[in-house]
């Protein structure tokens, strides 16, 4: 049997690979560690988040393979992480009754979540 260990990277397509760099590096703090015109490979903690540019004329569809990208952080409660998503005007919901959930949107519509540590 084969036993894989963790997750090397995930991959999100976009419509514009530098707009999704600057949103996932400067609001979420991931850095590249690999890129070229059509990818941006990210380091997110241990694991890897892919930016490739959808390619083709078929619109970008998000939500149905990928309901959501849940990331872990480390500093900052709830509010603190939620007004600095709405600073950067991103639209911001939680789950009822949970203070460890914030969902959003990137720039692709692509749905994530930050898991706000106890």
């Amino acid at each position: 049997m084969i036993q894989v260990n963790g997750i090397n990277h995930i991959v999100l397509h976009v419509q514009d690979v530098a707009r999704a760099k600057k949103f996932y590096t400067e609001l979420l703090g991931m850095t590249v560690y690999r890129e070229n015109t059509g990818q941006a490979f990210l380091h997110c903690g241990q694991q890897g988040v892919a930016l490739f540019k959808k390619q083709g004329d078929v619109p970008l569809t998000t939500g149905n393979d990928l309901n959501h990208l849940a990331l872990d952080v480390s500093t900052g409660t709830y509010e603190t992480l939620k007004t600095e998503l709405e600073q950067h005007g991103v639209e911001v919901s939680g789950r009822a009754g949970d203070p460890h959930c914030l969902y959003f949107h990137d720039p692709d519509g692509h749905r994530l979540q930050l898991m706000v540590q106890a």
